[in-house]
């Protein structure tokens, strides 16, 4: 191998990542999964992502013909910081996890039910579920439902219904509007202790003020004041947008999030599961604060946008405990953002079919795609996570899926845009072929007679006289060509560099085939060419598939039966 440059070091991390794969995969290593793991560790070689690939591929063959044993030793003289005790605790990408104890650790899952469950949680709740696995502990699936502007019941749905698909096992489900006269509780003591207080200014002059660093008049308020109007704001005395609590931050603070936050604010909207019961709520810092002491979290993996600062302030004030808060960038894919300000747009006006379109970057729409949860933890792994802001190709996980689908998927034969073949000459047969060429998935038979439909690409370049294979079966000599070709028979034998062509009879099923591709082109930029159909027969053996049932059809992919006759393009 040749590195692209010495700077970039291209050949030792390409080096580095095919061995530690190797040595958790039976001394072979995966290129999809080498790629993953260099432009993880250094997303500023995504330029470089065709170069990475060749790299990729000539270390997985190179590392692969080593043994296992061979491999250990040249990545612990190598590269020691990379120690062989890693590789036997499984992780890759996984770093310990600080202050932890096994046994002793709880973690939580804390999706706000705004909207549906996307990729990026998936990934973070994985990571979640792995530290579980890994320490022994505790996980609390914690519903953040504090805005009844915002939850809905089919959101918290969404996430339940992509937690159970991805196998991960929680041990507490809780809402956080059920611990609403708990979180009132350590509200109070806030105002009690001086650390709070209410403040009617109106949005405008908070922002500004907050802007220059200079405190309102209302930070001085006694703190009888502030309780007489906190009781007020409980017994739905004042309008919405009245009164809101703020935090006696630090108003100097070069950290905005500081400057004297909103903690509580009167929302007027009844919410799905607690109704009008309600109408002072917890902003999300106050809320996480108190639920993490009342779930005993001692870990909190989440993304960088949220504020730990504040949080660890909130904590000393209330007297809890510190947790150990570990932040990583958002998980984003190139072309599908998670962002619901550019997805939902897209439902609302019917460009997609769904929150579960193949092209969204959803758990629903990912599931109806094909790919599987055993991906996106193993793509978790490989990845692991960082503080630098990047997005991930979606050819990497799709590659992963590839890799898990491969033994597990049976093959059948497609026939996109077909042309019908008739052979003169042709012996009348009874093939027996497997579904899988290694594994034992059974068989299906298929008679033919000499009528034929092949793929018009495979066919294209092919002159009078061209002798193909129809896989499986037997050679043909083409002797006319057209919409409609002829050929005749040309015996059995296999010849080396001949054409190989997939097939189907005239007992075949009509299908489409469906390719989602990425939903935006640079920025915000809808892409009006992220779907493309195709039609053509599938053998009539598929008819006994299932909706939900992923095949593999031979040199087109891997797809997904989503309906009677219409499939899903998984990769």
């Amino acid at each position: 191998m040749v590195a692209a440059s010495a700077d970039d070091g291209l050949h030792e991390l390409v080096e580095r990542a095919a061995l530690t794969n190797a040595l958790k995969h039976d001394g072979k290593a995966e290129a999809g999964a080498i790629v993953g793991r260099v432009l993880a560790e250094r997303p500023d070689l995504k330029p470089q992502a065709g170069q990475i690939l060749k790299e990729a591929a000539a270390a997985a063959k190179r590392v692969s013909a080593l043994t296992p044993g061979a491999q250990r030793k040249l990545l612990a003289e190598k590269y020691p910081d990379f120690s062989d005790d890693q590789q036997k605790q499984g992780r890759t990408g996984l770093p310990p996890l600080p202050n932890a104890v096994k046994g002793k650790t709880a973690f939580r899952l804390p999706p706000e039910p705004s909207g549906f469950m996307t990729v990026g949680h998936a990934m973070a709740f994985t990571i979640n579920y792995i530290y579980k696995q890994d320490y022994d502990g505790e996980l609390w699936l914690r519903f953040e439902d504090t805005n009844p502007r915002k939850v809905q019941p089919i959101y918290y749905d969404s996430f339940r219904r992509g937690i159970d698909w991805l196998g991960i096992h929680y041990d507490h489900e809780k809402n956080v509007s059920d611990d609403m006269e708990l979180i009132y509780e350590h509200g109070r003591k806030l105002l009690e202790q001086g650390e709070a207080y209410a403040c009617s200014c109106d949005e405008a002059k908070v922002k500004r003020l907050r802007f220059d660093g200079v405190a309102c008049e209302h930070r001085a308020s006694p703190v009888e004041t502030n309780l007489r109007v906190w009781d007020e704001l409980l017994a739905k005395k004042h309008k919405e947008g009245s009164y809101v609590i703020r935090f006696k931050g630090e108003m100097q603070s070069p950290n905005y999030s500081l400057r004297d936050t909103n903690l509580f604010r009167t929302i007027g909207s009844p919410h799905p599961l607690t109704g009008t019961k309600y109408t002072l709520w917890p902003t999300y810092d106050i809320a996480n604060a108190v639920e993490d002491e009342i779930c005993g979290v001692t870990h909190v993996l989440r993304s960088s946008e949220f504020r730990n600062e504040l949080q660890q302030l909130l904590r000393d004030a209330l007297g809890f405990r510190h947790v150990e808060v570990i932040q990583f960038s958002r998980f984003n894919f190139k072309g599908a953002p998670v962002s619901k300000r550019l997805l939902r747009p897209l439902v609302e006006k019917k460009v997609v079919t769904g929150w579960d379109d193949p092209r969204m970057p959803t758990v629903d729409g990912m599931k109806r795609r094909g790919i599987i949860p055993e991906a996106i933890r193993e793509f978790t792994l490989q990845v692991g996570y960082t503080k630098t802001e990047h997005e991930y190709d979606w050819s990497i996980l799709l590659s992963v899926n590839r890799k898990l689908l491969d033994p597990i998927s049976k093959r059948f034969f497609f026939v996109p845009r077909p042309v019908r073949l008739s052979v003169k000459g042709a012996p009348e047969k009874v093939v027996d072929l497997p579904f899988h060429p290694q594994k034992d998935l059974g068989s299906r038979r298929i008679r033919t007679s000499g009528e034929f439909f092949l793929p018009s690409d495979d066919l294209v370049g092919l002159a009078e006289g061209a002798v193909v294979r129809l896989m499986d079966l037997y050679n043909v000599r083409l002797t006319s060509g057209g919409a409609k070709l002829e050929g005749e028979y040309a015996g059995d034998d296999m010849v080396p560099g001949m054409k190989k062509v997939q097939w189907v009879t005239g007992e075949h099923l009509e299908a489409t085939v469906v390719s989602p591709g990425e939903l935006f082109l640079e920025g915000d930029v809808y892409n009006k060419e992220s779907l493309q159909e195709l039609s053509g027969y599938v053998e009539s053996a598929a008819s006994g598939l299932s909706v939900g049932d992923i095949v593999q059809f031979p040199r087109f992919g891997f797809c997904r039966l989503d309906s009677t006759a219409s499939f899903i393009r998984a990769s």
